[in-house]
Formats: C-alpha cells, structure tokens, sequence
C-alpha cells in the first residue's frame, strides 16, 4: 500500500456538559461514519485517501470540523448531509467544496 495522497480528519472530540462546546456532541462521529463509508463505495481512491478520526482541532463553536492534508483545507461545520457532496468532489476528484471552507475569524 502506498502512502495516501490525501487524508481527512475528522475531530470526534466529547467535552463535559456544560462547558465548552465540542464536535463530538454535534454528531461528528456521524460525518465520520459517512466519509468512512464514501471512501468504501470508490476503490479507485482506496490507496490515494484515508478517512481518521481526530481529537481537538481548534474551531469549537464552529463545528463539527474536518481539515484534509496537504492541502489544508478546513470544513466547519459539516453534517452528515454534507458527506456525498464531500466524498464526491474532494475525496475523489481532489477540488475541495468552497461552500464548507471554513472562514477563520479575522
């Protein structure tokens, strides 16, 4: 196998009710699971992409949040709607989606 041109994070990380907010409890694991399973549906990017799950990736009001390298391409936030739209155009055809670019605060 050869190294992934390409590889999705997605931040699952859980913070205690109450405080701060956090990917996990807006249903990240939800967008992981349907990029997991876009990436099954096209073995011709098999040994091109990989899907992983991450912890914190900083945008916390703003997500849940998935960055792509190298490209360093950030998403927030992203639902499970989003994933067939993300799977089709950047996953596979490598052109990130413009309208979930995440914006960073100036």
């Amino acid at each position: 196998m050869s190294r992934p041109e390409r590889h999705f994070f997605v931040c699952e990380n859980v913070r205690p009710e109450g405080g701060k907010p956090s990917c996990g409890q807006r249903h990240s694991g939800e967008v992981l699971r349907a990029l997991s399973e876009g990436l099954a549906r096209h073995r011709e990017v098999w040994d091109q992409v990989a899907v992983s799950s991450s912890g914190c990736l900083g945008p916390c009001f703003d997500g849940p949040t998935v960055v792509v390298y190298p490209e360093g391409v950030w998403y927030a936030p992203v639902s499970a709607a989003d994933v067939d739209e993300l799977v089709r155009e950047h996953l596979v055809h490598g052109r990130p989606v413009e309208r979930l670019r995440y914006q960073w605060p100036e």
